[in-house]
């Protein structure tokens, strides 16, 4: 899915376009991959590279190297498929009805779009909405000689036919092995055998700097080689998904997706899959899902058809300064848990609002973001150990991981007085049994007024107070000491109707 803004700037957006019209061909990218068996063909020494001039300055002279990408190209290219897609859309006479049900990652905001468009409508008044053949090309590429391929979720969805073009220009109608949304991972098969393939590498083992190459067809236009460097690792993007991205400065664009990407070693990495951008086209940013989170997933498909997705069962949000401020902590480090859900794997464990969590299986947690990345390549089931900072100090729980596709449990006193002057700016008042039973809460206070330090920070009349620096409260008087214990800020976790969030709240 992609995410735009309103003001219609900078997006992130999956490497798609659609051109769809009667008699018009649109180009679709596609994004998704995964492992592939390697075979001893292609199993052999690293690319030659060819040696940089030497420094001439006084400083000790030093021998570096760039990757022969002619070489990595002409071994992986013959395994780079073209995957064309055929489905229908419903077009009206209003232009901006028939967008209406379709992800933004396939119309965007192309300028070919708008011109096509104009064609697109039925002639003779508003007779109603009618069907339209739409036609979009993305990439893949193939991992097993019997013709196992890999591709993105969100290019064969809702396809009808799935058409698959070797580099060779031989072409097969595909089958769907599996879709998995949450990763935009699908597998493809073909009826083919004695296939090329490429070899895999482990995305864990990418260095930020180091070289990679994409291959893919980007508008169509079949094995195309970029290179770049890794920019970055573990990014989160803002499309409701728990990969944790490689961020490339490889040139790709729409079409690219589905496409494999390759270290200096020619082995896969990562599957080409987000770009970044103001025009819809490359700007330098470029994403793609580790191969390592590709492989588990395809694995997965070809096993049973489906994936399935570990869950902690909290709501995490990031550790600001003001946060490590209230919670005593070093750095601003971590990821604050401000709901657990009730019966879940977190709870469980122990696990309580409040709580930030420093690491899970020993990998340090950093960002927020970085917790569902790390839960989102374990399997249910999978018990997992996180290091938990709670009341100043660490301590150590262990958690048996759930399953994501499980539904959620049904989440089964004072006069109003001012409280912390003007350095928090609210006035409070317990909860009424009824109000109680209506948030669904055992106890906490309601916000009657806010102004000052706490109104500036977002808290609301109507909120209901449930904790101060991750301790529960229950009185006006409680939260009264513990603001005046408080130097810099407090964290106050907040309800408003069914979410629960934290929010600092810098004293006065």
């Amino acid at each position: 899915m992609q995410k735009q803004s309103h003001s219609g700037s900078t997006t992130v957006k999956r490497l798609t376009m659609a051109l769809i019209a009667v008699g018009v061909v649109g180009v679709v990218g596609a994004v998704g991959a995964i492992a592939v068996q390697h075979d001893s063909a292609n199993a052999g020494a690293p690319p030659a590279v060819a040696a940089a001039p030497a420094a001439t300055s006084a400083a000790p002279a030093v021998t570096m190297a760039l990757p022969d990408f002619s070489q990595i190209a002409a071994r992986n290219s013959p395994a780079v498929v073209n995957i064309s897609v055929t489905g229908s859309t419903k077009v009206g006479l209003n232009m901006g009805e028939e967008q209406q049900g379709r992800g933004a990652d396939q119309f965007g905001d192309d300028p070919f779009f708008e011109f096509f468009r104009r064609f697109q409508a039925p002639q003779g008044g508003n007779r109603g909405g009618r069907d339209i053949p739409t036609h979009g090309l993305g990439s893949g590429f193939i991992v097993s000689a019997d013709g196992v391929i890999i591709t993105n979720a969100h290019v064969v969805r809702d396809a009808r036919e799935v058409t698959v073009k070797l580099a060779d220009r031989r072409e097969y109608r595909a089958r769907v092995l599996g879709s998995d949304p949450k990763t935009d991972i699908a597998v493809l098969k073909i009826d083919a055998k004695n296939l090329p393939v490429v070899p895999l590498g482990e995305s864990k083992d990418l260095k930020v700097g180091e070289w990679v190459l994409a291959i893919g067809s980007p508008y169509g236009f079949d094995s195309t080689v970029t290179a770049g460097v890794v920019s970055a690792k573990g990014r989160s993007l803002p499309d409701d998904s728990n990969v944790p991205f490689i961020q490339t400065d490889v040139a790709v664009n729409p079409g690219n997706s589905g496409g494999p990407l390759f270290n200096v070693r020619g082995e896969v990495v990562g599957v080409n899959s987000q770009i970044y951008s103001q025009t819809g086209g490359f700007q330098g940013l470029s994403f793609a899902i580790p191969i390592d989170v590709a492989n588990r997933v395809k694995n997965q498909i070809v096993a049973t058809g489906k994936a399935s997705h570990a869950k902690l069962g909290v709501t995490v949000q990031e550790v600001n300064q003001g946060f490590a401020d209230s919670f005593k902590l070093a750095t601003p480090e971590g990821a604050l848990v401000s709901n657990v859900e009730p019966g879940g794997p977190a709870e469980k464990a122990g696990l309580k609002s409040g709580d930030v969590i420093r690491a899970l299986n020993g990998t340090k947690i950093v960002a927020s973001a970085d917790l569902p990345a790390l839960v989102g390549v374990a399997l249910p089931g999978d018990n997992a150990a996180m290091e938990v900072w709670r009341d100043g100090k660490t301590i150590a729980l262990a958690v048996k991981l759930g399953n994501a596709a499980d539904k959620v449990a049904d989440v089964s006193v004072g006069n109003e007085a001012a409280v912390g002057g003007g350095r928090l700016g609210l006035a409070l008042r317990a909860l009424q049994p009824a109000e109680r039973r209506d948030a669904g809460v055992n106890a906490g206070l309601v916000v009657e007024d806010a102004n000052g330090a706490a109104a500036y920070a977002g808290v609301q009349p109507g909120d209901v107070l449930l904790s101060v620096n991750g301790k529960p409260v229950n009185s006006v008087e409680q939260v009264r000491a513990m603001v005046a214990q408080s130097a810099k800020s407090v964290a106050l976790l907040i309800q408003r109707g069914a979410d629960r969030i934290f929010i600092p709240v810098r004293l006065g």
